[in-house]
């Protein structure tokens, strides 16, 4: 009794904080002058972090397992990956670029296992013949934290491609614009004219947007370093589950529809890692294929659970 008791109020004392946490963040957009502000949500990350290992651990101790048998436990340690992740940032950037996306990701994820499962869901369980192994701990832990590294740097990727969006476009209509005049008046002067023109309007909008370059410079390299470090995750969680598969069920790839999408999201961000070794595929062609990554991390993690079917379905909502 004590065991859900504790469990109870530290589910929604780590959601109060993460809460307050953002509340605090919007008030720092809005009011950038409030240093003080700033500090008390890093402290919030923190304290959300402590409470949901409380929690975890209490699981742990009450299961006597792992506590990532269904649904609402790997959501649950889903949010603290992001806050682990956030932690982590935070010592590598002082700037923290990532807490705009860690912070509500935390949030919106503790929310819905709290809120949006129902309470069988919560309620810990018997594991089954499949998972009573010492796999279960490498393998889920490996996958969940890929997932949210991969989702963190996903998300980046997707904010950069919006704040460049419209000066992609204007420097298309500028180019466009000037290819029509030269076609048409046939000078290959007034063509080498524009062109200097268009250099110079490029260097001033350069200028002007200074720091909107260095945002989406940040945004870029930070982006590139969390997928990277997501897909060292996902690979050593997609080989541990292979060893863990020929253990179970005697074979190492069977083709699950759950093992199928891992190999899936296993393949985009490879690719993603393939353009960021291409000087000419770097920024928006790799900031594409890391948001169409985005998309298939969610089919993979969370809409297999929701067909059930599978190898893999005693993790879903069943």
């Amino acid at each position: 009794m004590i065991f859900v008791t504790l469990e109870h109020i530290l589910t929604h004392l780590s959601f109060s904080i993460i809460s307050i946490v953002i509340t605090i963040h919007l008030m720092t957009l809005l009011i950038p002058e409030i240093r003080g502000l700033h500090n008390s949500s890093e402290k919030g990350i923190i304290a959300t972090f402590l409470s949901i290992t409380g929690l975890l651990v209490i699981r742990w101790i009450s299961s006597r397992h792992f506590p990532l048998s269904n649904l609402y436990e790997s959501l649950i340690f889903l949010s603290w990956s992001f806050s682990i992740i956030h932690m982590i940032s935070k010592i590598w950037n002082h700037k923290n670029d990532l807490s705009a996306i860690t912070a509500p990701s935390a949030i919106f994820t503790q929310g819905f296992a709290t809120s949006g499962l129902s309470s069988e869901m919560h309620q810990s369980s018997i594991l089954v013949p499949a998972l009573q192994s010492q796999w279960l701990m490498m393998h889920v832990s490996m996958m969940l934290l890929s997932y949210a590294a991969l989702l963190c740097g996903s998300l980046l990727s997707v904010a950069f491609l919006v704040i460049t969006f419209r000066n992609n476009i204007e420097i298309f209509c500028k180019r466009k614009i000037f290819l029509i005049k030269s076609f048409f008046f046939g000078k290959i002067e007034y063509w080498n004219q524009k062109k200097s023109v268009f250099n110079k309007y490029t260097s001033f909008l350069s200028f002007r947007n200074y720091y909107k370059y260095q945002l989406t410079q940040r945004l870029d390299y930070w982006g590139y370093r969390v997928i990277s470090l997501g897909f060292i995750f996902l690979t050593i969680g997609i080989l541990s589950g292979a060893v863990w598969a020929n253990e179970a069920w005697g074979s190492y790839w069977n083709w699950d529809p759950k093992e199928t999408w891992a190999f899936i999201t296993w393949t985009i961000f490879a690719i993603y890692s393939h353009t960021r070794t291409n000087q000419n595929l770097q920024g928006t062609n790799s900031a594409l294929v890391a948001s169409i990554g985005f998309l298939i991390i969610w089919i993979c993690y969370f809409g297999i659970n929701l067909l059930g079917i599978g190898l893999h379905s005693y993790g879903s909502f069943t």
